[in-house]
């Protein structure tokens, strides 16, 4: 795992690249690794890079890394787990390469010089890379498929800018910041920013999937070079798709544990995460190490279910229980982290587990998804009760249901039955992409539209946020809609919420990723196998439960999902208070100007005195009024 940055010259008659702007980009990057460092420029192009060593530690995988002869040079961050079966398929040795290392990023250097940009759909791997040809002045930049790897661009009249991190960009004097109205707008909808667009205007990402070649004179093309497409098999039998996932998690685990250097497990006690301690146990000799996070409040926390799969697999355990005093610590300073708005509780969690776990390995395994791919989240089994909900006559679901269920006092416990119950009645009456977007909506366009302040947001030029999923529903075109809310989740969710922390705050420790559960082979398959399965009986993860029953307890195997997440609604009332007043206050919120004082003040005095649990806006806007005044503000 890696940072890489960049900037080429687009205009004739700008300044050239310099070597002090690309190495002042690349040390900002620094925590992503920090084994080595290097700079190449030439009169267009200037390529910086920070290295965390994991195959070859030798100083011959030193990048940035060129061909033979020179005229081909590239920076590569994350890893390629087939790059040996390629190197042996393309004969690349028998062709006259020569190889330095052993390194993946060798390969990929003289692929590319064998079959140009084809070579990336074959790629199996976590990773972004940029790649300058001298001899066609064309700078090629790709990512992965789910976007495990990070990869931000802007671009203006006289550079063309590239980094792993925003940072690495606005180290840049010239770059801009300013805050994107339209990436606020969706935020406060999802507590992430959604799709290309980042917090700030004129910067965006290269998206998951897709390929950017970028010309000598700043001209942009990008192509999709791979999608999530579910063609179902009708005849697959139950037995087959067991016995077919388990070989593939199986395989996929095997793939991600090429290392020189130590590999634990983050294990949440989920079954996602003890599956892969469990495959993992089969394939090591020694001892595997595990990390848990958990809390104090008992709904949110998942320890004595991480305990009992440490004990069953005998592995070296250790724990970290977060408290609201370490999250105060925590805030703004995991923003500079993300360079973003986040809002998703998990962050900070993720933050001490790689805390924990970097004295001791380098990578680890991390059980992300898992959900998408086994159809493991709350709203896939929601959609199935949809389907039969919506049976009930309208006059008795709004004018009786819903009266009963908004009378059950508000609760601040992880997942409670109040909550389930207002989202799931509140989705009913909404088609189902729609539905899929209720039942986790943080804030709805009617109520965003009343936090702004006068003049702050035209209406005509927002969007409504529900257009991402909309999107993903309709490109998506499986004929099962379950298939299709698993393909939002997989190009949403995954990507621009998960992978976010999964990246960051391991990195911010210098500890590498793996997320075996987006294995292209094992997705793909998935994508086959017909919805009735995934889901049989109502039964979230069905095929993996069925898959694991001989390697994991009963106790792991029947558990209800929790995921991790922080009591924050309860810290807002109590250990947080003072902080979510001092930045969601009447004088921190006129001072920036985009948010209606009394608006926001509503949205606290309901949370405090019970009315209506808003721990995940006042969360949301509280992450936000922190990055506005580290990035923004500074």
């Amino acid at each position: 795992m890696c940072g890489i940055c960049g900037i080429l010259q687009v205009d004739p008659a700008a300044d050239h690249p310099e070597k002090e702007l690309i190495t002042e980009m690349a040390t900002t990057l620094a925590h992503r690794g920090p084994n080595d460092d290097g700079v190449w420029l030439d009169e267009d192009v200037a390529l910086g890079f920070r290295r965390l060593s994991v195959i070859d530690l030798s100083y011959a995988g030193h990048q940035p890394m060129t061909n033979e002869d020179g005229t081909v040079v590239i920076v590569f961050n994350g890893e390629i787990y087939n790059f040996q079966e390629l190197k042996e398929k393309y004969r690349l040795e028998e062709r006259g390469h020569v190889f330095k290392s052993r390194t993946d990023t060798e390969v990929l250097i003289h692929l590319y010089e064998e079959i140009g940009l084809d070579m990336i759909p074959e790629l199996n791997g976590m990773f972004a890379f940029a790649i300058w040809d001298t001899r066609s002045k064309s700078l090629h930049l790709a990512r992965d498929r789910y976007g495990i790897k990070p990869f931000f661009y802007q671009k203006d009249n006289d550079h063309f800018r590239f980094g792993s991190e925003i940072k690495a960009i606005i180290a840049d004097d010239r770059v801009v910041r300013k805050p994107s109205m339209q990436a606020l707008h969706d935020f406060l909808t999802f507590n992430y920013i959604p799709g290309t667009q980042t917090a700030f205007d004129g910067i965006s990402e290269i998206p998951p999937g897709h390929h950017m070649t970028v010309t000598r004179d700043g001209t942009i093309s990008i192509r999709r070079y791979w999608d999530l497409n579910f063609h179902v098999d009708p005849s697959m039998t139950e037995a087959q798709a067991i016995q077919k996932s388990y070989e593939l998690m199986d395989k996929a685990l095997q793939r991600r544990l090429v290392a020189d250097v130590p590999i634990g497990v983050f294990l949440s006690g989920g079954l996602d995460s003890s599956t892969l301690v469990a495959l993992m146990h089969k394939h090591v000799d020694e001892p595997i190490h595990t990390y848990s996070v958990g809390f104090e409040d008992q709904s949110f926390n998942e320890l004595p279910y991480a305990r009992i799969v440490a004990e069953k697999f005998n592995t070296k355990h250790r724990e970290v229980t977060v408290t609201a005093d370490m999250v105060r610590d925590m805030l703004p300073k995991y923003l500079s982290f993300t360079d973003e708005p986040y809002g998703d509780g998990s962050a900070i969690p993720t933050y001490f587990i790689s805390e924990l776990a970097k004295d001791e390995v380098v990578v680890v395994l991390s059980g992300e998804g898992g959900d998408e791919v086994f159809a493991g989240y709350d709203t896939h089994a929601a959609y199935n009760m949809y389907k039969q909900a919506r049976k009930i006559p309208g006059f008795i679901r709004n004018g009786v249901m819903k009266p009963l269920v908004n009378c059950l006092p508000v609760s601040d416990k992880k997942l409670s039955f109040e909550f389930k119950a207002k989202r799931f009645l509140g989705g009913l009456d909404l088609p189902p992409e729609e539905a899929h977007l209720w039942w986790r909506i943080v804030l709805g366009e009617a109520e965003k539209l009343d936090l702004y302040a006068d003049g702050v947001a035209e209406t005509e030029t927002l969007q409504p946020s529900v257009r991402h999923f909309q999107a993903a529903y309709e490109h998506c075109g499986a004929e099962e809609t379950l298939s299709r809310l698993m393909y939002i989740d997989s190009t949403i969710f995954l990507p621009d919420d998960l992978m976010i922390k999964n990246d960051r705050m391991t990195m911010a420790h210098s500890l590498e990723a793996r997320v075996p559960f987006t294995d292209p082979e094992l997705t793909g398959f998935m994508a086959t196998v017909p919805s009735h399965l995934k889901m049989k009986n109502r039964r979230k993860k069905h095929l993996m439960r069925r898959a694991m029953e001989n390697d994991l307890p009963d106790s792991i195997l029947n558990k209800k999902k929790v995921g991790l997440e922080m009591p924050y609604s309860r810290w807002l009332k109590t250990e947080l208070k003072d902080l979510m007043m001092r930045y969601l206050g009447p004088e921190n919120i006129q001072r920036t100007g985009l948010f209606r004082v009394q608006a926001v003040q509503t949205l606290i005095n309901d949370h405090l005195s019970g009315k209506r649990d808003n721990g995940r806006p006042l969360w949301g806007l509280l992450n936000y009024m922190m990055w506005y005044e580290l990035y923004i503000d500074a």
